[in-house]
């Protein structure tokens, strides 16, 4: 099942989608955010009128598990450029996330430019570190429905040998040559594996608290770039800092997420 499928929502009545959560985007049972946030993009994008997500900011509630779900939009404002509204994704237990959002029609961005940044150095996808796939039994799920490269200096952890330094890097694409649009984006900068895995600290799931996704483009085809960094880890919580460049060399999208760290056993 593809991602676009996989995401899909079915308008119930004016401001209400029906979803499914389908099984294999998930991490040891619980969904993905970025796929969850996906959803709700879908559902945004429709009830607005504009084709795509620029900014979201999602407050996770409670875990996504695998069955239907509905989406209540809002829509607080629509205008020429922009739109923006509020919207609800829940189960049969409650609500899970609450997210706000601004959408547009990134076909007709356009305006000067400043980018005093690059994107991150990394070997070539076939020479950085595969995570998941069919010979990979051990992976979370989700990491059979993206093709995650890590570069080499940012994977120590994976065999115990953790890199001292709260960074991840690599490349990231769908499976089976599905293309990203800009709502796949919101796939990418939530799914690495943690930053605080290659740090000197308790290792362990870091639930996510809050989750807000800039999308500054349109991809074009091929693998995206990723690099996500934590600097500050203070009462308890930990940011995590999200930069994606697509094929060509352009800035397509940021994150910052607010999570939770694992506490000692």
């Amino acid at each position: 099942m593809t991602f676009t499928t996989a995401t899909a929502v079915h308008a119930e009545a004016p401001g209400r989608y029906e979803a499914e959560v389908v099984p294999g985007w998930d991490i040891a049972g619980n969904a993905n955010g970025g796929y969850l946030l996906a959803m709700i993009a879908r559902a945004v994008t429709d009830a607005t009128g504009k084709p795509h997500p620029v900014t979201m900011t999602a407050h996770y509630l409670a875990p996504g598990r695998p069955g239907p779900v509905t989406v209540d939009v809002v829509p607080v404002r629509v205008g020429g450029r922009h739109a923006t509204a509020t919207a609800t994704l829940s189960s049969s237990d409650g609500p899970l996330i609450v997210a706000i959002a601004t959408t547009t029609d990134l076909t007709r961005a356009s305006g000067p430019m400043l980018v005093d940044a690059r994107p991150p150095a990394l070997p070539p996808p076939e020479e950085c570190v595969a995570m998941g796939g069919d010979a990979d039994s051990a992976a979370p799920s989700f990491m059979g429905k993206v093709d995650l490269r890590l570069h080499p200096e940012d994977a120590g952890f994976l065999r115990g040998n953790a890199s001292g330094k709260a960074q991840v890097r690599g490349w990231f694409r769908f499976r089976e040559g599905e293309v990203l649009d800009p709502i796949g984006l919101l796939v990418a900068v939530d799914g690495f594996p943690p930053t605080i895995f290659n740090a000197d600290l308790p290792v362990g799931w870091t639930p996510t608290v809050e989750l807000t996704a800039h999308v500054r483009g349109i991809p074009v085809e091929g693998w995206l770039r990723c690099a996500f960094t934590t600097r500050f880890v203070t009462g308890g919580y930990l940011e995590e800092d999200g930069e994606v460049w697509d094929a060509s060399g352009r800035l397509i999208a940021q994150s910052r997420q607010l999570a939770l760290v694992p506490r000692p056993a």
